[in-house]
């Protein structure tokens, strides 16, 4: 398959620039793949769609204040570095794989300076990608100076206002280390989640630090030659337990599906904790293995993550055809588009059965 084969239009107007007024408020819409139809609901609709016994699965991560605004120490030129991952586990060594801006304006051995060298940065490393590898110093303890400089990385196609900042992070973040919010997870609110309890869904938690590189457009034209970034997960012996256990698998996001997916290669019905770096790359032609529903939001054109859901969707259709999950799936977004929900990460839900 191409890349192109999963490019779509849409109108500018669609593009949500604030959530809705209170989260579970958002719209949802219900996709069922054996049937092959479309549902319109609100987001608290949820509860009518699951069931005692199933599991419900959360990224717990959290959104740290990625952003940094500093200097080059030699010349003094304004410098932007967003962090998107932490290099290795040594805690004495903040070293991050990050965007910055200028990047051509550095070279390895470069070094910038935050708020008059609170916290300073020298560049190790640029990757093909366009990435460079950056070295952190700070005067006290590099979490306290990271909040105390840093501001929280909104996409750049929304407007940033301080108002904002609260609602993009889910309710139950907790685990700091994404550099974007899953977003399909902003849809829940306590009173929503303690609901679905009442119920008798189980909900479970895990843990993957979502990057910027999740949401990107596919640059190369095969699938073939896309290579994914790598995200770290995490999933606790208490959710391991909850998997075995559950009726349907109900995965909060496209992170979580891949966190779930990632470890089901490494059996997560005999190991009693797992956790990695993953980069799997899910197009149509995989076969799931854990994740019986996906709750999530509408996906950019040319991304990842529509290209995930079209897998989903070609799956539950029981199509032989790779095509025919991409078009079950444009036919739902071009039904989106129609009914005038709002996309991407503070737009509308969808729901897929």
């Amino acid at each position: 398959m191409k890349t192109s084969d999963f490019n779509y239009e849409l109108p500018e107007g669609l593009i949500a620039q604030e959530p809705a007024k209170e989260r579970d408020q958002s719209r949802l819409m219900v996709i069922g793949r054996a049937d092959q139809n479309f549902k319109h609901n609100h987001f608290y609709d949820i509860v009518d769609y699951l069931g005692p016994g199933d599991l419900l699965v959360l990224n717990d991560t959290k959104v740290i204040p990625a952003n940094l605004v500093g200097e080059k120490v030699n010349g003094g030129a304004k410098v932007e570095v967003l962090l998107v991952r932490k290099q290795g586990k040594d805690e004495n060594r903040q070293i991050w794989k990050c965007l910055v801006r200028p990047g051509k304006r550095l070279n390895v051995g470069s070094e910038i300076s935050f708020r008059k060298g609170m916290l300073k940065g020298k560049v190790l490393e640029k990757l093909e990608s366009g990435e460079q590898i950056v070295e952190f110093e700070s005067a006290a303890d590099f979490w306290y100076i990271i909040h105390k400089l840093g501001k929280l990385p909104l996409p750049p196609y929304i407007s940033p206002k301080d108002n904002l900042l609260s609602r993009y992070q889910t309710i139950y973040a907790s685990k700091e280390g994404a550099s974007a919010a899953p977003t399909a997870g902003l849809h829940f609110t306590s009173e929503l989640l303690e609901k679905l309890i009442v119920k008798g869904i189980k909900i479970a938690y895990l843990t993957l630090h979502t990057g910027l590189a999740t949401f990107l457009p596919v640059r190369t034209e095969r699938l073939e030659d896309h290579e994914m970034h790598l995200e770290y997960y995490d999933i606790p012996q208490e959710t391991i337990e909850a998997l075995q256990a559950a009726r349907r698998v109900i995965a909060v996001g496209t992170t979580t599906v891949r966190a779930l997916e990632s470890a089901s290669v490494k059996d997560w019905k005999i190991n009693k904790r797992i956790s990695g770096e993953t980069g799997l790359f899910i197009t149509p032609g995989y076969r799931f293995k854990v994740v019986d529903a996906i709750i999530t939001n509408f996906h950019w054109p040319r991304s990842t993550l529509i290209m995930l859901v079209s897998a989903f969707a070609q799956e539950g259709l029981g199509a032989k055809s790779i095509f025919a999950g991409r078009d079950f799936i444009m036919r739902a977004y071009q039904e989106a588009i129609k009914q005038n929900y709002r996309f991407y990460s503070f737009g509308d839900a969808m729901l897929i059965l």
